[in-house]
């Protein structure tokens, strides 16, 4: 990449990093334009921090080696959520999906057998009543999810008698 196409990318994310939202709930994450293993998310105000460095040992079957994978921690820490497709875009026009692996620790598997397994997530847009609600049968493990709008959606997840949640942005 040529020195203009960098200067360009350093502006874009310079511009990005200085929009901000605030998270109803929340408090706003620093925006920070760095190469490191950790990354915040494109709007400032979005609570998850998007990671890039390895996953943690719990999460990391089925991955080869020092998985470096985009990845999002939920408030708690008992589930993480695998971005397969990053960003995540409201609509995908190269045919991809929103491709999300979620991942619970072990010791967030139920010991009561009457205890739903299906991961319930409900979403809700920053700023506005708008809320979602997607299912992954079976609980946490592969999905696709889509939002209707793009922005930063909070999401409340519950499975197997646990909750957790976190910040995901969608991009246009």
């Amino acid at each position: 990449m040529g020195s203009r196409g960098r200067m360009l990318l350093v502006s874009s994310v310079l511009l990005v990093a200085g929009c901000s939202t605030t998270t109803s709930g929340g408090s706003a994450a620093p925006a920070v334009a760095t190469a490191a293993a950790t990354t915040t998310s494109a709007a400032a105000g979005c609570g998850s921090r998007v990671e890039t460095g390895s996953l943690p040992d719990w999460a990391d079957a089925g991955f080869h080696g020092d998985a470096r994978v985009p990845h999002v921690f939920g408030a708690k820490g008992d589930i993480v959520a695998v971005l397969f497709a990053h960003p995540l875009r409201q609509h995908r026009k190269d045919g991809s999906n929103n491709k999300i692996l979620w991942v619970a620790q072990a010791s967030t598997t139920s010991p009561d057998p009457t205890a739903p397994a299906t991961l319930v997530i409900t979403a809700t847009l920053d700023g506005t009543d708008t809320t979602v609600t997607r299912e992954v049968a079976g609980g946490p493990g592969p999905s696709i999810i889509d939002v209707p709008q793009a922005g930063c959606w909070r999401l409340d997840l519950r499975w197997s008698g646990h909750t957790d949640t976190m910040d995901l942005v969608y991009a246009p």
